[in-house]
């Protein structure tokens, strides 16, 4: 499991829906936006990606 984690800056608005649902703390605000901080801890739920009201996450697993 190989998670690729991308926040789009352009759309993102920095409410920081997917610092408080992330359950392995991947993301943190710096500066207004989000922040992926650390791939490895994402665990593929899912979860920040419907919750995000301006659709400005996309969660892929990179496993072949």
């Amino acid at each position: 499991m190989k998670p690729l984690v991308i926040v789009d800056k352009d759309k993102c608005d920095g409410c920081g829906i997917c610092v408080e649902v992330c359950p392995t703390n991947v993301f943190e605000l710096k500066n207004g936006v989000a922040v992926v901080v650390d791939q490895n801890r994402c665990m593929l739920c899912y979860g920040c990606m419907p919750l995000c009201p301006r659709e400005a996450i996309r969660v892929e697993d990179k496993d072949p």
